[in-house]
């Protein structure tokens, strides 16, 4: 086993030696003009600025809840919890780095090649390093809690009788397993990711509201036109949102998919005796390694674009082609872990141990999940992408104005839940068929096993943004701009792809996680539907996910309105702005996004982390369990939705900007009528869709960590 630990090192070296190597490539790479460098220079600082103040008030929060856990459920937990913290914060932050290097550089490529495939060559190799970073130090963090608690620490163990090695908190009286401290490990990517997300998200979305509201629809000004004085605030946010809070969240929900089936191996084996102690180690083990051997797939799959010599003129086929390279390879390399890693055990445990086709039953769920994973991407770009016909009646409803932009948008978010929805529904019934819940947690972990390329490919989107934001202000030829354009469009669709990927895992994820919290309170696995306190929990936690969203977009709303505010008034105080004879305030624009991002972020991520331990000190652990089906069900409905409506707005948007619909170009009444439709889905897409599938993955994760105290004890039962 310690030999097979080998190899997931091998993979966490081998995937950051390649990040950083991809960051040296990128960096010395010619940044153009000098108004492209000041461009840049500005984006980069607020970046950085932001982030450094986001970090100093995310730290003093995660300090305190490492201290309650040290306090309240063991020392290790809390030191888990600062691992986990530390590793997607560094992944977040590296990320961030690496996109505002590479915008300036993409956008020179194209400057200087007018090559689609060169300058999609640089934009990818920048998304690789974010890509590579998120699953190599989370799987650093893993290995790290793995190793430092499991093995070293001896929590991975049996004694003599064959029950799991317990420690118990000297305070509190409360025994805790590895299960806790690798739940530790999750809560710390979580908290990271739920306020890089929030505090990304209304960033970016209030930059780019009153960018787009007062500069095109107002001013009749193109996008990212120098003029604009939200426009550096909005690139900036394209890097602290969709960059570093894609990372981290990305991050936290491939944490989750690995630790929530190894989890529940834990807690499967401490209430199932019957395994035998080889058996229990491998099944605990299996997640990990297969998320290594997933890596080194991924670094194979996101070399060969970058190595291939030339790449042709049509990006969404080289990243579908990185993407089935790293999934392939995964299937592959699963294939052989799972049969010789559970080979020398006896059939009969397996079966006991749910796995119903014997040693290769993980890695057959984990496949399912690759699968469903890919499925539910197709869908996504169905729905999203300008290519097909729902995006497409979009476009055509904008030249009847905004209200039927919005109504088709909503209509097709709406259909677009169904197919996802039953894709989830399969995959876990034929998980569980074959594997039990440890089959669904595999399930849920083999979807983002190739994660390293789904980020690279994300983040990719937000790199050529930005780029065709500096070309736009430092008045390249406007065939920069329709090369940078075209692969941000493809960037829109891809992005939409991760989001189902995030959200598909999470509920998997959620669901395995759910099994373990059941089984850390009591030995049976129901949760009576109809029962008193089960039934009033699933619908408060129903209503959850649509508080959390309504907080998120009045968030978003509250800062765009102080954006909308400044550029008006700007326009209005400075009327040489327009002309060109005066300069924006930029400085000003950005100091608004990131205050109103800082403050507005706080609430809805304390609500999401109190809920369920409030919820659990009042009314107790099956109440608990309710809020947890009751707002897994409502999220995964809430996230799809948002996701793809936001997307499809967007790219409908884009679709009118490219000529698509006849008699509607740019600045013509339908393309303000889509550009609304693009506004409203805004904060949809890239605040509360993403948000959503932490929020269900938080909930469940701090629920499994103060289980163990709140079902012994809570106002209820002592009344």
């Amino acid at each position: 086993m310690n030999f097979l630990m080998l190899i997931v090192l091998f993979a966490v070296i081998l995937a950051l030696s390649f990040a950083f190597l991809n960051f040296y490539l990128v960096k010395k790479m010619k940044e153009g003009s000098a108004k492209m460098q000041e461009i840049a220079s500005a984006i980069r600082e607020g970046a950085n600025a932001f982030i450094r103040y986001e970090y100093k008030i995310v730290a003093i929060i995660g300090l305190i809840i490492a201290v309650v856990l040290g306090v309240v459920i063991s020392w290790e937990t809390g030191v888990a919890f600062i691992i986990g913290a530390i590793m997607s914060a560094t992944a977040g932050y590296v990320g961030m780095k690496i996109a505002t290097y590479a915008n300036v550089r993409v956008a020179n490529e194209a400057n200087e090649t007018r090559n689609i495939g060169k300058t999609l060559k640089v934009a990818y190799r920048g998304g690789s390093v974010m890509g590579l970073c998120v699953a190599g130090f989370a799987l650093l963090g893993v290995l790290i809690v793995y190793l430092l608690f499991g093995i070293i620490g001896e929590m991975l163990t049996v004694d003599a009788l064959g029950m799991v090695k317990t420690n118990v908190n000297p305070i509190t009286g409360q025994s805790y397993t590895l299960s806790l401290i690798l739940s530790g490990y999750a809560l710390g990517c979580s908290i990271i990711a739920l306020f890089n997300r929030v505090g990304g998200g209304i960033y970016t979305k209030a930059a780019d509201m009153g960018a787009d509201l007062v500069g095109k629809t107002e001013a009749h000004i193109p996008e990212d036109d120098p003029r604009n004085p939200a426009t550096i605030a909005d690139n900036v946010g394209d890097n602290v949102g969709d960059v570093a809070g894609l990372g981290a969240d990305l991050l936290e929900s491939y944490v989750g998919s690995i630790l929530s089936c190894a989890i529940l191996a834990i807690e499967l084996f401490t209430h199932k005796t019957f395994f035998s102690t080889t058996l229990y180690a491998k099944m605990v083990a299996f997640p990990i390694l297969f998320a290594g051997i997933g890596l080194i797939a991924c670094v194979l799959g996101i070399a060969f674009p970058l190595f291939k010599k030339n790449l042709s003129d049509n990006p969404h086929r080289e990243l579908n082609l990185s993407t089935w390279i790293s999934a392939g390879l995964a299937i592959v390399f699963g294939f052989i872990l799972s049969f010789f890693l559970f080979s020398g055990e006896d059939k009969n445990q397996l079966k006991m141990a749910g796995l119903i086709f014997g040693n290769i039953t993980p890695w057959v769920s984990a496949t399912i999940g690759i699968a469903v994973g890919v499925v539910i991407g197709i869908i996504s770009e169905y729905y999203t992408s300008y290519d097909y016909k729902p995006t497409r009646k979009i476009a055509e409803a904008s030249k009847e104005g905004p209200a039927l932009t919005i109504t088709q948008g909503m209509a097709t978010g709406m259909i677009s839940c169904m197919l996802p929805v039953l894709c989830l529904g399969l995959a876990i019934f034929v998980c569980y068929m074959i594997g039990g819940m440890y089959g669904v947690g595999c399930g849920a972990m083999g979807m983002l096993c190739f994660v390293a390329t789904t980020v690279s490919v994300d983040t990719y989107g937000p790199i050529s943004d930005n780029a065709g934001g500096i070309a736009e202000m430092s008045g390249l030829d406007k065939e920069v701009r329709t090369i940078t354009d075209k692969l941000d469009s493809v960037g829109n669709t891809t992005a939409a792809i991760g989001k189902g990927f995030a959200i598909g895992s999470a509920a998997l994820a959620t669901v395995s996680m759910m099994s373990s919290y059941l089984y850390s309170f009591m030995d049976n696995l129901v949760l009576d539907i109809i029962s008193r306190d089960v039934l009033v929990g699933a619908i408060v936690g129903g209503a959850l996910p649509f508080l959390f969203s309504g907080m998120l977009i009045n968030s978003v709303a509250k800062a765009a309105r102080s954006m909308v505010v400044e550029v008006r008034r700007q326009f209005n105080e400075m009327p040489g702005i327009l002309d060109g004879s005066q300069r924006p305030d930029y400085t000003r624009c950005v100091t608004i996004s990131s205050q109103g991002a800082l403050k507005e972020m706080i609430v809805p991520a304390i609500v999401a982390i109190a809920f369920p331990v409030v919820c659990g000190f009042i009314f107790g652990a099956k109440f608990v369990g309710g809020i947890l089906i009751g707002a897994t069900i409502s999220a995964i409905m809430l996230a799809i939705f948002t996701g793809n409506a936001g997307g499809a707005w967007d790219n409908a948007k884009k679709y009118i900007e490219s000529g698509g619909v006849e008699g509607a170009g740019k600045g013509t009444p339908a393309h303000d009528a889509a550009i609304i439709g693009d506004t409203v889905g805004d904060p949809l897409k890239d605040t509360v869709g993403p948000s959503l599938d932490i929020l269900i993955k938080i909930m469940s994760t701090v629920s499994l960590v103060c289980v163990a105290v709140f079902a012994s004890f809570n106002l209820i039962s002592l009344l």
